[in-house]
């Protein structure tokens, strides 16, 4: 039975979907694991750290009914799951938006880089490349002004920068569960 945050995202973690791998070398849940390990190392914000944690927690199936409908599969076959939007959602449940916001905005924070930094797409994965021309290819100008405009857009250039840390194969990661979780960046109950 799931009980709130912690059980929740343990769920995730431990579903059929974080041992997919999605084009990339690694795992969803060990790429998760990675970023915020990267993210925590590099003196990332606690809740820029949660971020880093739970960005693709929209590609996760789970018990959870407000995710059972997305899969991160949906996406490398074509279809733009907008699995950062659907995370964010999901997770607003117990995160305020300094953590669900970058998680939202993280797919387009790799849209914008690659508007602004022409050399930034050098830098992807071959499944980032295949991911990105699925997600609307690099950001218009008008889009790109835009993005930068909200307040959440430099915390999600972050997450998206570790994010293309965060998918190697010979990385040691935890396992979710095994130490007591972090909870910086929760909610305060009312």
């Amino acid at each position: 039975m799931i009980t709130g945050p912690v059980d929740a995202i343990a769920e995730l973690f431990g579903s059929a979907g974080a041992r997919d791998y999605l084009g990339e070398p690694v795992t969803v849940a060990a790429h998760l694991l990675q970023e915020g390990a990267i993210a925590e190392a590099g003196g990332g914000p606690p809740a820029l750290v949660a971020a880093a944690l739970l960005h693709d927690v929209g590609h996760l199936r789970g018990a959870d009914v407000a995710v059972a409908e997305v899969s991160g599969r949906d996406l490398m076959a074509g279809r733009d799951n907008r699995h950062g939007a659907r995370g964010a959602a999901w997770l607003a449940r117990w995160f305020p938006p300094a953590v669900t916001e970058p998680v939202r905005l993280h797919v387009a924070a790799k849209r914008y880089l690659c508007a602004v930094e022409p050399s930034y797409l050098g830098l992807l994965s071959e499944a980032s490349v295949y991911t990105l021309s699925v997600q609307g290819g690099p950001m218009s100008a008008a889009e790109a002004r835009e993005f930068e405009s909200s307040p959440y857009a430099a915390g999600a250039v972050r997450v998206r920068r570790w994010d293309d840390q965060a998918k190697d194969p010979a990385a040691v990661v935890a396992r979710v569960g095994a130490k007591p979780p972090h909870q910086a960046g929760l909610k305060t109950p009312p």
